[in-house]
């Protein structure tokens, strides 16, 4: 596949809308008017202070299931998504954690949202969920099904929260096999857990292996070790780091921007 297009001009910010528990989740409210405001007010923020992307995930909804999310879930999702698209004007991602990419792909191609993120898409991985295994074949093969091929992958690779199963794989080896065999568009490089900080020099030994690939930055990332991951890095995903008091703050949006464009130029 060609480049997303988002990283044509890099590097770029991914700013992430964290949604608090959705329907079926141990911690759900009982009212999704709760998630549907923060939603709104937290896409508003990201739009004015300037992000180039957005993504949007069930944060809330730990524990998180192994293998598919509840019916419930998608659904509350796919409403949320759908006012998503409508309020931000620049692309849009899906994540559903903890990894169903399938799911995400269906809600994606629903609302006609860009690209997804996938925590294992090849290998496998043990996490506090238990045992992941990499979702590549099912989900290409659903993609083609429901022919969503213009709906871009980005795949985790070291996924924080994890560790890797077989003994000997190394980041290397998953950068590799995600990029050339599982049919990811863009790879993401994560610290260890959320708002930990990602290794710089594990960003660059995934860019020694897969050149050609638009590589992101996951997790942790802070105006101050921002320039430690450039030039190699396409974009950064941010959402702990643009918050204050629990909400997105439209200047510490603007603040990473204004960053980016600094080292664009």
């Amino acid at each position: 596949m060609t480049p997303f297009a988002l990283f044509q001009k890099k590097p770029v910010l991914l700013g992430v809308v964290h949604l608090p528990a959705l329907p079926g989740a141990p911690h759900y409210s009982g009212n999704l008017s709760q998630a549907r405001t923060a939603l709104r007010r937290d896409l508003q923020a990201l739009h004015r202070g300037g992000a180039h992307a957005i993504i949007i995930e069930n944060f809330g909804d730990t524990p998180f299931p192994q293998g598919s999310a509840s019916p419930a879930t998608v659904a509350a999702l796919t409403s949320l998504a759908t006012e998503a698209r409508d309020l931000f004007p620049g692309p849009l991602g899906i994540n559903l954690l903890r990894n169903d990419g399938v799911g995400a792909m269906a809600i994606a191609h629903a609302v006609g949202a860009q690209f997804i993120r996938v925590n294992v898409l090849v290998g496998a991985r043990v996490a506090d969920q238990g045992l992941i295994s990499g979702i590549a074949e099912n989900l290409l093969r659903f993609r083609r099904e429901i022919g969503a091929e213009k709906i871009r992958i980005f795949a985790d690779v070291d996924v924080k929260h994890s560790a890797p199963l077989a003994a000997g794989y190394t980041l290397e080896d998953e950068s590799r096999d995600a990029w050339e065999r599982g049919g990811a568009d863009a790879l993401i490089v994560t610290g260890g857990g959320t708002g930990w900080s990602a290794d710089p020099e594990h960003l660059r030994r995934v860019h020694s292996i897969v050149p050609r690939a638009p590589l992101l930055i996951g997790s942790g990332t802070t105006l101050e070790t921002l320039p430690t991951f450039l030039p190699e890095a396409s974009g950064f995903i941010v959402g702990t780091a643009l918050k204050k008091n629990g909400k997105i703050d439209p200047a510490r949006v603007r603040a990473f921007v204004a960053a980016l464009t600094k080292a664009r130029n």
